[in-house]
């Protein structure tokens, strides 16, 4: 392969250098475009085919169904590390010995206390309000608390925000969870796994006893470290381009949160449950919707199966079916609306234009289950997806600093009115 693309435009021609990633990706450098062609810009509404920087945080292949992070396959993380270790890998390039994973979890947790004045803005929102916008209102709030920004050069500063964030951003989504609920806010427990405390502070009842569930716990570590990170998807290039302007970190998460909110992105797995709380109130033909599904004619959307970015089997899926079903055998939950999602999995997985189109169920489809199996509310599962992608975020926004990356700026192609002439108020 030349190491040259050549772009030729009214017969004049233009060569433009070839980059190469690690994994043998190519992508044309046509960062001198505008100005070697005198004001040619590209237009790639939604950036399918624009790559909008080089990262060694995240490698996605859709086509063949791989995700790594920092080079490790999502099957042997899922597998044999833990949520902490996996967001130690994701930021810091590498999987920490014990002595770095004990000092990391005991920085997070001297670090998870949030002053007692965000309760007062807890308290400022109505029940109604919902979780993600109460989690980004509340993560930009810390900027108040912390005002001191990053320097991102400095290693300890570094790590001082990122065990600080760890540390805070799991209580926010707890207080977002209770206060839907009218229960008591709280701080958790200092002497539980980062896990174990996240599923404390959600479900601890002021008048009982918290008794942990090992495989809820295990089922939550998972899907922690399956949404932990997915290179440049909507989010994290939010993240990436408001930290490009120097915003500081806790507010460059806080427009990261908002954008994941969308129902097109960490909408989709509260998007499953309302599909199949539809299905339910409609009698529950498992059948009926998926025949309507497969009509082109019929609006109806299958939200969970198939994926954007992946043509093959979400690899995330096949981890978390497993713990799907060890979550249902566990608790024995008898619930209609498991049924039914259980009866569209196995359909869907044996169905021809299902299998030949590769439709299979994706991670929000199996998310959206185990949450709802946990007793976590339906509006608190985009909240869930941020608090695994939490560290994936700080990652990117790390490597877009210390890569010293220009503010984001992307070009348009103006379709407006050409100059017109100005006429006054009184004779328009």
């Amino acid at each position: 392969m030349s190491d040259i693309a050549t772009l030729e435009v009214n017969g004049q021609k233009y060569d433009f250098p070839l980059i190469k990633g690690t994994e043998n990706e190519v992508a044309i450098d046509i960062k001198t475009l505008r100005g070697a062609t005198e004001g040619i810009v590209t237009i790639d509404p939604g950036y399918k085919n624009t790559g909008s920087c080089e990262s060694g945080i995240t490698f996605l292949d859709g086509e063949k169904g791989i995700l790594r992070y920092r080079g490790y396959s999502i099957e042997d993380l899922a597998e044999k590390a833990d949520f902490l270790e996996v967001a130690y890998a994701l930021i810091f390039g590498d999987l920490p010995n014990k002595e770095q994973l004990d000092k990391f979890h005991t920085d997070i947790k001297a670090n998870s206390i949030v002053d007692d004045d965000v309760k007062k803005i807890v308290d400022a929102f109505p029940k109604a309000a919902h979780p993600m916008g109460v989690l980004s209102s509340l993560t930009s709030a810390l900027t108040a608390f912390n005002p001191s920004s990053v320097d991102v050069s400095s290693e300890e500063e570094m790590y001082n925000s990122v065990v600080k964030i760890l540390g805070k951003f799991p209580v926010l989504v707890a207080w977002a969870m209770r206060k839907k609920q009218g229960l008591p806010l709280d701080y958790g427990d200092s002497s539980l796994g980062y896990v174990e405390n996240i599923l404390k502070m959600m479900f601890k009842q002021p008048n009982e006893e918290y008794v942990q569930n090992e495989i809820l716990v295990d089922a939550l570590d998972k899907l922690l470290i399956l949404h932990a990170d997915h290179e440049q998807n909507c989010s994290t290039s939010t993240v990436r381009i408001v930290g490009s302007s120097h915003a500081g970190l806790f507010a460059s998460l806080s427009a990261g949160i908002s954008a994941l909110w969308g129902p097109l992105h960490g909408g989709a797995n509260q998007a499953v449950l309302e599909m199949l709380e539809a299905i339910k109130e409609d009698g529950g033909d498992t059948k009926k919707y998926m025949a309507k599904a497969k009509d082109k004619n019929d609006p109806f959307r299958l939200m969970g199966f198939g994926h954007r970015v992946y043509k093959n089997f979400d690899p995330r899926a096949r981890i978390i079916k497993t713990a799907a079903d060890e979550v249902l055998a566990d608790l024995g939950i008898e619930d209609p609306i498991l049924d039914i999602a259980k009866g569209l999995e196995q359909e869907a997985l044996n169905d021809e234009y299902f299998v030949k189109r590769k439709l299979y169920p994706n991670v929000d489809f199996y998310s959206g289950i185990i949450y709802r199996a946990m007793g976590i509310p339906v509006e608190m599962f985009t909240a869930m997806f941020a608090l695994g992608r939490l560290p994936g975020w700080i990652a990117q926004w790390r490597e877009m600093r210390l890569r010293k990356e220009p503010i984001g700026r992307p070009r348009q192609i103006y379709i407006g009115k050409n100059l017109r002439e100005f006429t006054g108020i009184n004779e328009r």
